[in-house]
């Protein structure tokens, strides 16, 4: 992601994101219980965008510089949640992107239930991430609809 037009096209978006679900944790007062450790978000399959991906690729690089150590960890941790992914995979495994079974993906989903996002620390539940993390997870927390599509409150 270049730090030209798309760049600036991606903060924006965020800003709205990041600001439309601040203003929600609000009014949701002492109902919303998200806090760091908070992990059930966190597991599953879930699906990304290009822009995602782009931005998970730029917070990993910026990990590497920061902590080689943790970046390497959350490597280690991609290349095997990718290994275990594989098979079955309702799409393309080499390009990562979905078919168009709905069927199919959602069994994959359940499939693969319990398993963690590379991103997450096992430690400490943090997210190595988190100034990267894909729109789908800056959506959690407060009820949401997205695409007619409802994300639940956090429990």
């Amino acid at each position: 992601m270049s730090d030209g037009w798309l760049g600036s096209a991606d903060r924006a978006l965020l800003e709205a994101v990041d600001g439309a679900l601040a203003r929600a944790t609000l009014r949701a007062g002492p109902h919303l219980v998200c806090r760091p450790g908070c992990t059930d978000c966190c597991i599953g399959p879930f699906a990304v965008n290009r822009l995602d991906a782009l931005r998970l690729r730029r917070g990993l690089e910026r990990l590497v510089a920061a902590d080689p150590e943790r970046a390497a960890a959350v490597a280690v941790r991609a290349r095997a949640a990718r290994q275990e992914l594989r098979d079955g995979f309702p799409g393309d495994p080499s390009t990562g992107r979905l078919g168009d079974d709905d069927d199919a993906e959602a069994a994959f989903v359940e499939r693969h239930a319990g398993l963690p996002c590379p991103a997450l620390d096992p430690a400490s539940g943090r997210c190595e991430l988190y100034a990267h993390r894909p729109l789908v997870c800056r959506m959690f927390g407060p009820p949401a609809t997205l695409g007619g599509e409802a994300f639940p409150p956090c429990r």
